[in-house]
């Protein structure tokens, strides 16, 4: 089959990498990795990556410039080799630079090509029953050219299911892995998070060090799946405990808000990783790091989340004081919406990224380390 990896924009370096170490030859688009796979492949990629959002497999790719062509090519689909007669299956739609640029009608032509087919393959009259495992089906229009998807995976990939508890405006799990991921940053090397907020990036590092698989807590819109075998992913499950390893970490997490660092403690027990960060209740201001060749990664309060740019300007002058006195054996990243970040943080990155954290757009500020 052919599978697509979407990601959010600016990380598909990281995810084409992640794939290949997994072994597989990609091609990459803005937003998205292709790749070829069995039903193995969809159970392996979705425990797995720890970047991507998604998983999907392409049904079909057409062009189609009419209702009445995208119609019949829908049609001509086998679509009771993919879905089940009670399968329920909603329908995304978007369109980009195309003749068809209505998504509403996109979206009825696709369910109502569907209906049709189904209809005629299950010899029913009427509307179907869904009311069975949910199929969710995209059609993708970019410059006349129809692709139709199906997911596999369901809530995103970000969901690990190690979340408990988190503060107003907790970063999404696979942004935090693919900001570690962006830096040069080993299990042997200390890590220090002063922003943690409910811990997702000190826990992400450590889930990382430890090898351990990012989905092995959460279940998968496949599971349910009346063509797919549950013993593969059972399978992939063993497999990837077989891989965890438990090297000796020192992780430093920490925030100004002691609630936040309970919330912080809750959702490492979550991911089994509580003993292996060393969790304290400190301002930036206050911090000491210590070591050399190390990481800190911080993601500060930014955009919406604090509206008082002058006490947020504060605190980045606080971490340029504090993080450039760690010396030069250590790198900085530090992810913030301020575009004037570096003129209070008092240096300029070695070099930004941008990056969008939901909705919110978001540089990468990167200070690398002079010294090894």
């Amino acid at each position: 089959m052919k599978l697509i990896a979407t990601m959010s924009s600016g990380f598909e370096s990281i995810t084409k990498k992640e794939l290949q170490d997994l072994g597989y030859d990609v091609t990459t688009e803005n937003g998205k990795v292709y790749f070829e796979g069995d039903y193995e492949d969809i159970a392996k990629t979705n425990l797995w990556l720890r970047s991507a959002d998604r998983i999907k497999v392409v049904i079909a790719t057409f062009e189609a410039r009419s209702f009445e062509e995208l119609f019949d090519k829908v049609n001509d689909i086998d679509w009771d080799y993919w879905l089940p007669l009670n399968a329920a299956f909603p329908i995304k739609a978007r369109t980009v630079k195309s003749q068809l640029h209505s998504e509403r009608d996109i979206q009825a032509i696709t369910k109502k090509a569907i209906v049709n087919k189904m209809s005629d393959v299950y010899k029913r009259r009427g509307r179907l029953p869904e009311s069975g495992a949910t199929f969710q089906i995209e059609t993708r229009i970019h410059k006349d050219i129809v692709e139709v998807t199906l997911d596999t995976t369901g809530d995103s990939l970000y969901k690990r299911g190690y979340r408990i508890e988190h503060g107003a405006a907790p970063m999404k799990e696979n942004f935090a892995a693919a900001l570690i991921m962006l830096t040069n940053w080993h299990a042997d090397m200390p890590f220090v998070d002063p922003t943690t907020g409910s811990g997702t990036i000190a826990i992400e590092a450590a889930l990382l060090a430890k090898n351990i698989a990012p989905g092995m807590l959460r279940h998968f819109s496949f599971e349910n799946f009346d063509w797919f075998d549950p013993k593969i992913l059972e399978k992939e499950k063993e497999a990837a405990k077989e891989l965890q390893v438990a090297p000796e970490l020192n992780i430093f997490a920490s925030d100004i808000d002691g609630s936040m660092i309970d919330v912080a403690k809750l959702n490492a027990h979550g991911a089994g990783v509580l003993h292996d960060i060393n969790f304290k209740q400190i301002a930036v201001k206050d911090l000491k790091i210590e070591g050399e060749d190390g990481v800190i990664i911080s993601n500060p309060p930014y955009g919406q989340r604090m509206s008082d740019m002058e006490s947020v300007r504060v605190l980045y002058k606080q971490m340029g004081d504090v993080f450039e006195a760690a010396g030069p054996s250590w790198s900085k990243y530090i992810v913030t919406s301020d575009l004037e970040f570096e003129q209070y943080y008092g240096k300029k990155a070695t070099k930004k990224r941008k990056l969008y954290n939901g909705s919110i757009r978001t540089d990468y500020y990167q200070y690398w380390a002079t010294e090894r």
